[in-house]
C-alpha cells in the first residue's frame, strides 16, 4: 500500500526553502489520508471485508516489508507516512555551509526543497545564528544538500525550485556567461534527475540540459481564482482588458486573454541598455506606447517575476494616464528586492494599481501585511506533481490547466447569473 508508512518518497528542505517545504508537505499528509481512505472504501467493498481488519492486514503486510522489525504507530490505524527527512545545516564564520542527513534516504525518492529568493531572517547552527542569505548563499546550500543526499544513496533526486536561480541570465548579448545553463549543468554534475520550478522566466533554459527533466509549473489558475473575487470576469458589471507590460510578457497574457476571452493590449517600452537599474525609482524605459485601448476598463497584467519593481510600477502609472479605472497585477515570483515594497506602498497611495497577486512560492513577510498584496497557495500544486512524478503519472493536466480556468470562468458567470436572478426574484413584486 503505497500511501502509509513506509514510503520512499523523501522531503529535504534546505533553509531558504523550509517555509514552502512545510505547507508542501501538509498538503502531502492530506491527499495521502484521503487516497488511503478510498482505497479502504473501494477493497472493503470489493473484496467483503471489514474496514478495519483491512487496515489491520495493511499494517501487518507493511511490517512484514520493512528491513525494520516492525513500523512505529498501532496496528489497527492508518499511518501517516514521515515525509521530511531531518537535516543539519550548519553555517560556519567564514560562510561556508554544510548539510548533515540525520535520518536516512538510501534507496529512496529524494525532493530537495529550495527557495532562492527568501531574504527573510533564517535560524541555522541550531537556532544559535540569525542570518539573512543571499541568492548565492542559497545556492551553495542547495548545491551542499544535493552532494549530501547523493552520497547518503538516494535512488532518484528532484529539485524543487520555484523561483529558478538566475532565471534572467538566459543569453548572450556579449563577452558574458550563460549563468541559468551553468546552473543546469552543475545540477546535472550532481546526478540530479529533475527539477520542478514555476513560471520560468525563458524557454531557453530547458535547453540547457542534456539529461535531466525539467518540468515548467504555471500558477494561471491559482491567479484567476483569486482574480475572480476582486473583479467581474464576466463584463456583466465592468470591461476587463488583459495587457501585456512588454513584448517578452506577451505569450503569457495571450494565454490569460484567451483563456477568459477577453482583449489583449500590449505596453511597448524603448529602453537603454546602458543604464542599470538599482531599486524602483531608477529606469531604463525612455519612452512608453499601448497598442490596444484601457479607457474605462479594469486592466490586468500578468508577468512572471517582480524584482525592484521600477518596471511595472511605470506601466501601471502609465495605464492610469491612459485612463484604466483599475490595474490589478499578477506577478508569479514576488521577489520585491531593495525598497520595493516601499515604492509600491507609496504607489497604492496615489491611486496607481488596485490590487496585486502574488504566490506562496516566494517567502516574503512584509508583503503578506499589505492591504494591497493577494497571496494565492500553489503549494497544492506541487504537492500533486510530487506525487505524481513520484508514482510515475501523467503531468500534462497539471501543465495545461486552460480546461479547469474553463471551469473556474463558467463558475463566475453561473454566480452572477444566479445571483442576478434572486435579486429579480426579491425586486419582483408580489402576487
Amino acid at each position: 500500500m503505497p500511501y502509509t508508512e513506509p514510503t520512499s518518497l523523501a522531503i529535504v528542505a534546505c533553509p531558504g526553502g523550509e517555509a514552502f517545504a512545510n505547507e508542501v508537505i501538509t498538503h502531502l499528509k492530506h491527499m495521502y489520508k484521503h487516497r488511503f481512505t478510498l482505497k479502504n472504501d473501494v477493497i472493503s467493498k470489493r473484496y467483503g471485508l471489514n474496514k478495519e481488519e483491512l487496515v489491520q492486514r495493511i499494517n501487518l503486510q507493511n511490517d512484514l516489508q520493512t528491513s525494520d522489525l516492525c513500523i512505529r504507530g498501532t496496528t489497527d490505524k492508518y499511518r501517516p507516512p514521515m515525509f521530511k527527512v531531518n537535516a543539519r545545516f550548519t553555517y560556519f564564520a567564514n560562510g561556508e555551509v554544510k548539510t548533515e542527513l540525520l535520518d536516512t534516504v538510501r534507496g529512496k525518492d529524494v525532493f530537495i526543497f529550495q527557495d532562492v529568493e527568501n531574504h527573510e531572517v533564517l535560524a541555522l547552527n541550531g537556532g544559535a545564528n540569525k542570518i539573512k542569505m543571499t541568492v548565492n548563499d542559497h545556492v551553495m546550500s542547495l548545491l551542499v544538500a544535493i552532494d549530501a543526499v547523493r552520497m547518503a544513496g538516494a535512488e532518484k533526486i528532484t529539485l524543487v525550485l520555484p523561483a529558478y536561480p538566475y532565471a534572467r541570465q538566459h543569453k548572450r548579448k556579449g563577452r558574458e556567461g550563460l549563468t541559468a545553463s551553468l546552473l543546469g549543468h552543475i545540477y546535472e554534475m550532481q546526478g540530479i534527475d529533475r527539477i520542478i520550478t514555476l513560471d520560468l522566466h525563458s524557454r531557453e533554459i530547458v535547453n540547457a540540459f542534456s539529461s535531466a527533466n525539467l518540468d515548467n509549473l504555471h500558477a494561471s489558475y491559482q491567479i484567476i481564482r483569486e482574480l475572480s473575487k476582486i473583479v467581474d470576469l464576466t463584463g456583466n458589471t465592468e470591461d476587463l482588458v488583459i495587457v501585456s507590460p512588454d513584448t517578452g510578457a506577451i505569450d503569457r497574457n495571450k494565454f490569460y486573454a484567451s483563456g477568459l476571452k477577453l482583449p489583449l493590449a500590449m505596453i511597448y517600452k524603448e529602453r537603454d541598455y546602458s543604464i542599470v537599474t538599482q531599486d524602483a525609482h531608477s529606469t531604463n524605459i525612455k519612452s512608453v506606447k499601448i497598442l490596444g485601448d484601457v479607457k474605462g476598463k479594469v486592466a490586468f497584467i500578468a508577468d512572471d517575476m517582480l524584482g525592484t519593481g521600477g518596471t511595472l510600477l511605470k506601466a501601471m502609472e502609465f495605464l492610469k494616464e491612459q485612463g484604466a479605472t483599475k490595474v490589478i497585477c499578477a506577478i508569479s515570483l514576488p521577489f520585491f528586492t531593495g525598497n520595493a515594497v516601499e515604492q509600491f506602498d507609496e504607489a497604492y497611495k496615489r491611486g496607481l494599481f488596485y490590487r496585486i497577486i502574488g504566490t506562496n512560492a516566494v517567502y516574503h513577510e512584509d508583503l503578506l501585511k499589505r492591504e494591497w498584496y493577494i497571496s494565492t497557495d500553489v503549494s497544492g500544486l506541487f504537492a500533486n506533481v510530487v506525487t505524481r512524478i513520484h508514482y510515475n503519472q501523467s503531468l500534462s493536466e497539471l501543465l495545461d490547466n486552460r480546461n479547469i480556468i474553463e471551469k473556474v470562468v463558467k463558475q463566475n458567470g453561473n454566480a452572477e447569473k444566479s445571483e442576478k436572478a434572486e435579486k429579480s426574484e426579491k425586486d419582483a413584486p408580489a402576487k
